[in-house]
């Protein structure tokens, strides 16, 4: 059974995470923190003490936005321990998804908190730590994206992405399955999964190159076609991507 720190400086938002987690059958403490630096106290003595030490800490349910260091500071400094526990976001912004999950967090949960929801959670944290496995490696920050749909944060294989679209400063991801729009610009996209394979052909589309079926030209206007759709290549891009296209592995 877990051994669970909760940390929130809002007491009202602790106490009713606490609620949720001591009535969980898979829980069997569950104490709270009001601050990182409290936090950060109880868990370096637990570690101390050893895991079957007093005040032993399987995982850390942890605010973001906090007084003085945030969630994601004590994440990283926690990340300095050799066995340091798991960690479970909950949190009301869900900008900080792609950060938390290259912080190999086990799970991000929005605020207002539902028991389904945590229930979820803690079921990931109670079959890694019932397992006695280290947190798994998880795959690099390029090889995955946070989306949130309804409220749930997901992680999205760049490898089914087939290309981005351009939307101000967000971006929107197709897949062969559905779209999911990300608050990433197409520039940063650009950078980050570009040793992927993802080239810009257009200031509005990132694509995937391994999934242009075709390059058209027509009346001097080039185009590619990625599964159903055609997307317009600028004059900027054309050259460098029929070069890329021609050396492509067949």
């Amino acid at each position: 059974m877990l051994r669970v720190l909760a940390v929130d400086d809002e007491e009202p938002a602790l106490e009713e995470l606490l609620y949720l987690l001591r009535a969980d059958p898979r829980v069997r403490t569950a104490e709270g923190a009001t601050g990182a630096t409290e936090a950060l106290r109880r868990i370096g003595a637990a570690l101390e003490a050893g895991p079957g030490g007093p005040g032993a800490v399987d995982v850390v349910f942890l605010d973001i936005h906090m007084a003085g260091l945030t969630g994601l500071d004590v994440a990283r400094l926690l990340a300095g321990f050799a066995e340091p526990p798991l960690i479970v976001f909950v949190t009301a912004h869900e900008g900080f998804a792609v950060t938390a999950f290259d912080l190999k967090a086990v799970d991000y949960v929005l605020k207002p908190v539902r028991r389904e929801r945590l229930a979820e959670a803690v079921r990931r944290v109670a079959g890694l730590v019932g397992e006695r496995a280290p947190l798994p490696e998880r795959a690099p920050a390029a090889d995955q994206i946070a989306v949130e749909r309804g409220g749930v944060i997901r992680l999205v294989a760049v490898a089914d992405i087939a290309y981005a679209e351009a939307r101000g400063d967000y971006a929107r991801l197709h897949t062969d399955t559905g779209s999911h729009l990300v608050r990433i610009p197409l520039t940063t996209l650009e950078e980050r999964w570009g040793p992927r394979g993802f080239v810009r052909i257009h200031r509005r589309h990132l694509v995937a190159l391994d999934r242009v079926d075709e390059l058209r030209l027509d009346a001097g206007a080039m185009s590619v076609r990625v599964g159903d759709a055609e997307l317009a290549v600028s004059r900027r891009h054309a050259r460098a991507l029929r070069e890329l296209l021609m050396r492509r592995p067949r």
